[in-house]
């Protein structure tokens, strides 16, 4: 299993780092987490082109995480040789959005059928809005979707990726909760959305502040980590962004609560387990 931080950034625009977005690779499936700002860019550097996704999955409706949908759907149909479908997993309202989308994208689609001949389908997409508890395949890999809490965000989902060897939880943002625990228990690697709170607090800006209470710290993701037995704790979507030559600052902040394996870094980051 291969896990990729296609966009490691937050919803402020950076010129370094693409928004919310990571890929994760096994033998038999290619599953999206998310589609921030800029994620074909970084998923084709990945040596990934939209046909080549089995799925995407989305966290939360937050627009920061699916900035960049309307373009995966996009660049899947036009890209694709023939008629395929994306499927799209989501919380509750995903259709409302995809349908949004799609409409949005009425006369892109009627341009591109008026000219191009052989192309006579248009695109093809099934969204499946899933809850805790549901469970689902995608390809050779099964997928579980846990509980979140992104307050007042709501409801916000977590997906937790098995195939025959390893298994990944791709956290989404929130702060810790016993859903979370649950889904991360005894899986090898987690991903989570982290915030250095220290360095918020001395922000004289209320909207800034105001996410101080719905985002796990790079401690709370830690001490997340290490409740559920996880191995390996990857972090991703930095608030501050994470400057050069700061990755041994952070790192040290989760190792004082994780004893396992810690990464982090820049855009295509990856790692094997």
């Amino acid at each position: 299993m291969k896990i990729t931080l296609l966009g490691t950034g937050s919803p402020l625009p950076d010129p370094r780092r693409a928004g919310p977005a990571t890929l994760v690779q096994t033998d038999g499936a290619t599953v999206l987490v998310d589609c921030g700002r800029g994620v074909l860019m970084r998923l084709t550097a990945a040596g990934v082109l939209p046909p080549m996704l089995h799925a995407v999955l989305v966290t939360h409706l937050h627009s920061d995480h699916i900035t960049d949908l309307n373009d995966v759907i996009t660049t899947h149909w036009i890209m694709s040789p023939e008629g395929t479908t994306l499927r799209i997993y989501g919380p509750p309202r995903t259709q409302e959005v995809v349908d949004g989308i799609m409409a949005s994208l009425a006369p892109d689609v009627q341009y591109r059928l008026d000219h191009h001949a052989d192309l006579t389908w248009t695109p093809s997409i099934e969204v499946v809005e899933v809850s805790p508890g549901d469970s689902f395949a995608v390809g050779t890999a099964s997928v579980r979707v846990g509980a979140t809490d992104h307050r007042p965000v709501e409801p916000t989902i977590a997906f937790r990726i098995d195939d025959d060897t390893h298994s990944v939880v791709l956290g989404g943002d929130g702060v810790p909760c016993d859903g979370l625990d649950q889904l991360c228990l005894g899986a090898d690697a987690y991903v989570q959305t982290v915030i250095r709170d220290d360095i918020v607090r001395t922000v004289p800006n209320a909207r800034l502040q105001d996410i101080l209470d719905y985002h796990s710290s790079v401690e709370q993701a830690a001490q997340t980590a290490t409740r559920a037995g996880v191995q390996h704790l990857v972090l991703t979507h930095y608030v501050p962004s994470l400057q050069p030559e700061q990755e041994a600052e952070w790192s040290q902040r989760a190792a004082e609560h994780f004893s396992g394996t810690i990464t982090l870094g820049d855009d295509l980051t990856s790692l094997t387990l």
